[in-house]
């Protein structure tokens, strides 16, 4: 047992059973992971576990450890506090990184001055301000602020400005175009323009119809009293606020103030996107990218994601939305209710939800799907980046032994659909970007598994290897070549990928060794733990969870399976719509049915004419039909 797990594991009775918070150290001192538990020596066991039996990535954080500590707190909510304080402050590798976390613009309304300022800022440290956003664009918040003002003519000039218009007894552009109510020059008294100041900061927090209501009322009074020019500037105003209105979509009814989180992962990374729903109106929008170093599942990637969004100056409301609930979700509720005292001295519980069914869940899928493509974008900007992609493949040529950069790379996905329709794909990435001219398909006999079928591509494929060979009839073009010849291979590739483990990597390296191909390097990237594996080797090579390398896998990994999944749908609907199209009284919207219920021709022959006569729209009459004339 010994040789099975690292030397400083402690003795079990050594751990406490309370709750507390545990801190995974560097040979140097460093701290690599911090963790909490509500039962210390539960949680810690799960690390000195055999390693042969620990996910990959944690068996590597555990293994660059030198020892472990622990520190014992009174309940699971000091635990928490704990954990995300020393998170914080010593920034440990091996938990869930944030990155591209720009600096994103507020509107703040400066409430603790003698003359309060509304302005656009990046930071959250005036004192006595109050904060909305943050969005994503500092253009959006000035064309809010420019109508606003006309509705209330509050300060927004600088200090100096302020100061200057005040010795000199004249106010400046602002303040004679009637988008200032001048306290500088006392048009105003102070109060009077605090008293706006508070009204713009009430309608920026949800009280919009209230106001437009209010200047409705007083329009029509000053019209009535004849005073037009009044009901003129009146009616400015309501529209500027109407406008204002119009810019921020009504999404839910006016007593609303929620956020609502979003999360898109994967393996290696996610992507969060933060929507802040204040007077059922979206005010502001937030994302950024999660750089995943362990294995973590969505409902602590939430917990993760609220420490971030919320660790600062923002201020949590009531109510969030989340995708899923961390297990420890009264604790996280306790904390934010605490963040949100500290903020702006708000009382009253935070409860963290997952939205089921109305206008919150619409709203809720709205923001996933931004998270989303957040997350596409942010891998597709990664791996087109110059600086990154050859950092990648300078990082795959070290981790994989090879004499060169693998300059052109084949990535090779089998997909079928419970064994039948089997086809295969190849993707072509030359100096990390794809050559989607050059991408391949194939279509592989039902009677083979995945091995096999991996197998029976690269054999196809190595076969003409040469660069004078013309592509095998059976291997099905992406496009016709515009001079009407056959299309070639055009080079000699480097590195071959499959999309496997050790089985699909072994067939593979059979193919090569029967065609006697010695100089074309081979690799499989297996799913689950994003491991590659090399042919003849018991052990995966581990690349960092936040490489570009690892980035450049996955991503040809992905398009070779999007590439035959599409190509494998294409020849399903083909094959099943060719069989079906001649027989009287089934139409394109019944083939779609049959495809739905049955899949491919081959499942549809097996079926009684019972069994079709079962799907919506389709009598017994027809299904007996159907069913004879497959077997005729």
């Amino acid at each position: 047992m010994a040789e099975n797990t690292v030397s400083y594991r402690p003795k079990a009775g050594e751990i406490p059973t309370q709750p507390g918070v545990y801190r995974f150290r560097d040979p140097q001192g460093r701290i690599l992971y911090v963790g909490k538990a509500k039962n210390l020596r539960a949680r810690l066991s799960n690390y000195f576990a055999p390693l042969p039996s620990l996910h990959e990535r944690t068996r590597r954080m555990v293994t660059t450890a030198a020892s472990v500590e622990w520190t014992v707190v009174g309940s699971e909510f000091e635990a928490l506090q704990l954990e995300f304080t020393w998170i914080k402050e010593f920034d440990p590798p091996f938990n869930v990184q944030f990155r591209d976390d720009k600096s994103y613009p507020y509107l703040a309304i400066t409430l603790g001055d003698d003359v309060p300022r509304v302005m656009v800022t990046r930071t959250k440290s005036i004192k006595g301000a109050r904060y909305f956003g943050p969005y994503t664009k500092v253009w959006a918040i000035r064309e809010t602020v420019d109508l606003m003002l006309k509705a209330f003519p509050m300060r927004s000039c600088s200090d100096s400005t302020y100061k200057r218009a005040e010795q000199a007894g004249r106010p400046c552009l602002l303040g004679d175009i009637g988008k200032c109510a001048a306290p500088c020059v006392g048009r105003v008294t102070k109060e009077e323009h605090k008293s706006i100041a508070l009204d713009f900061a009430s309608f920026m927090a949800g009280q919009d119809t209230r106001y437009v209501a209010l200047l409705t009322e007083r329009m029509m009074t000053a019209a009535a009293e004849q005073d037009y020019e009044s009901a003129a500037r009146l009616r400015d105003q309501r529209s500027a606020l109407e406008t204002v209105l119009s810019k921020n979509s009504i999404v839910l009814s006016d007593s609303v103030d929620v956020d609502i989180i979003g999360i898109a992962h994967d393996e290696l990374a996610a992507a969060v996107q933060q929507f802040v729903v204040r007077g059922g109106r979206i005010r502001g929008v937030r994302g950024w990218v999660v750089d995943k170093e362990l294995d973590v599942e969505l409902p602590e990637l939430v917990e993760s994601v609220l420490q971030n969004a919320y660790g600062d100056d923002s201020e949590p409301p009531r109510r969030i939305i989340v995708p899923a609930l961390p297990e420890d979700t009264s604790e996280l509720e306790l904390w934010l209710a605490g963040r949100r005292w500290e903020t702006s001295g708000s009382h009253g519980k935070v409860t963290l939800q997952v939205a089921k069914r109305g206008d919150l869940a619409s709203l809720a899928q709205t923001v996933e799907t931004n998270a989303k493509h957040a997350l596409m974008l942010y891998k597709t900007r990664r791996s087109g980046d110059f600086v990154a992609r050859s950092q990648a493949l300078a990082d795959i040529q070290e981790a994989l032994g090879m004499p060169d950069a693998p300059l052109r790379m084949e990535c090779y996905d089998v997909s079928h659909l419970s064994g039948t329709n089997i086809v295969a794909s190849m993707v072509v990435f030359e100096d990390g970007l794809p050559r989607k001219d050059q991408y391949r398909r194939f279509s592989i006999p039902e009677s083979t598994d995945d091995t096999e079928s991996i197998y029976q591509t690269l054999r196809r494929r190595l076969a003409h290897i040469s660069e004078e060979a013309v592509v095998s009839d059976s291997a099905e073009e992406l496009t016709a070549p515009r001079d009407g010849t056959s299309r070639r291979f055009a080079y000699r590739p480097n590195l071959l990928v499959v999309d496997g483990g050790q089985p699909q990597v072994q067939a593979a390296a059979r193919a090569l060794r029967e065609l006697g191909i010695t100089d074309i390097h081979l690799c499989g990237i297996a799913k689950r733990l994003e491991e590659i594996w090399l042919p003849d080797s018991d052990y995966p090579v581990i690349l960092p969870r936040n490489s570009d390398a690892l980035f450049l896998f996955q991503r040809m990994r992905d398009e070779a399976h999007r590439f035959a999944i599409t190509y494998q749908r294409q020849r399903r609907k083909r094959d099943i719509g060719t069989v079906l199209s001649d027989i009287p009284g089934v139409g394109a919207s019944r083939v779609k049915l049959l495809l739905k219920e049955f899949g491919s021709v081959t499942r549809l022959k097996a079926a009684s004419a019972e069994q079709i006569a079962e799907i919506r729209g389709i009598g017994p009459v027809l299904a007996e039909t159907i069913h004879r004339r497959l077997r005729e």
